[in-house]
């Protein structure tokens, strides 16, 4: 897959309002999820899509600039932010910071002359590249702190499984008849891991793993045509997104086995939840009106209103603001991990 395909459908559909002071979307005589800042990676035009937080507040994300070049960050818990990451074997601008533990030790992908992805660890100014044995394409998408490691791998035969390493054992696996299994996070306590994969009907739905290795799928909050599991806490708190009929995003606060809850950003019709602390600090993402993607950081007060999966189910945001989402896996991610 070429580089320049990765991120040309990413944005070209997503529309918001910015945030004007601190919202809290909440149930009464529950808790809530209060949006307390947001951010861009310095620059102009830059696009800021963070992806993971730690227990120390340090935020991993992308950035893409205005001539579409790819570049991974930190922003730390100060508010200050790490120079562009950008792995050495990177020839064709494509680097992307997917996962941070807290001893500050980042993963990610990045793409070659060979057109496909390869993984990195980076810890103190070293990269370690990291390709899963075999592996055609390797992306590493989360990293806990016991430096346990999940993410997605092509083999020679073109197949798409995820992928968990715990303890230095690695294990590959996939939902039956998935066309492609994506594993976007592991906690530290329980081993939960979750993530996305693609039905037969190119249709995108949230899995999750538990510590026996047994899958749990398909998690799809009421109303989805698409959704993805990005990130968990040792709480067993889950954040993600999906997309409605109408071609709206909305965040997803998820807790398993089924209880859900929409948390949409104010005046938007996209909405990613991408990482979730274990103190209930979430980052995620929207896009303003010129199709530029801002970071936010929430924060979970309480414990959030859920709803047992169900038609009651409500959505709450305008639904004329944007050109309906492609649902496709060519939009979300396909054999490239969503962001």
């Amino acid at each position: 897959m070429k580089p320049k395909q990765i991120f040309n459908s990413i944005l070209a559909v997503l529309f918001v309002f910015p945030l004007m002071g601190t919202f809290a979307q909440q149930a009464a005589n529950s808790g809530s999820i209060e949006v307390i800042t947001t951010f861009d990676y310095p620059g102009t035009g830059n696009s800021t899509l963070p992806q993971k937080i730690n227990e120390r507040g340090d935020i991993v994300g992308v950035f893409l600039d205005s001539s579409g070049v790819t570049r991974g960050f930190v922003r730390f818990s100060n508010g200050s932010f790490s120079a562009p990451i950008v792995d050495p074997n990177d020839t064709v601008g494509f680097t992307e910071g997917r996962g941070i533990n807290n001893s500050r030790t980042v993963v990610g992908d990045y793409a070659a002359s060979d057109g496909n992805l390869h993984g990195f660890f980076l810890s103190g100014g070293t990269f370690t590249e990291y390709d899963v044995p075999g592996a055609v394409f390797t992306a590493v998408l989360a990293i806990n702190n016991p430096a346990d490691f999940a993410g997605t791998f092509i083999d020679g035969s073109g197949i798409q499984q995820a992928f968990v390493s715990v303890g230095g054992t690695l294990t590959l696996f996939s939902v039956p008849a998935a066309v492609a299994t994506l594993a976007y996070d592991i906690n530290d306590s329980k081993r939960l891991v979750v993530g996305y994969y693609i039905d037969s009907a190119a249709i995108l739905h949230g899995y999750y793993r538990d510590a026996n290795g047994a899958l749990h799928f398909p998690i799809d909050p009421p109303g989805s045509v698409a959704t993805i599991l990005f990130g968990d806490n040792n709480r067993n708190w889950v954040v993600g997104r999906y997309a409605d009929a109408s071609g709206v995003t909305h965040g997803l606060f998820f807790v398993p086995p089924n209880n859900f809850f929409t948390f949409d950003f104010p005046g938007s019709t996209f909405t990613s939840l991408n990482g979730i602390s274990s103190q209930g600090n979430i980052t995620g993402r929207y896009v303003d009106a010129s199709g530029i993607a801002h970071g936010f950081i929430a924060r979970v007060r309480g414990t959030p209103p859920t709803t047992p999966a169900g038609p009651e189910m409500k959505a709450n945001v305008s639904r004329s603001l944007v050109a309906p989402l492609n649902p496709s896996p060519s939009a979300w991610g396909g054999a490239m991990p969503a962001r």
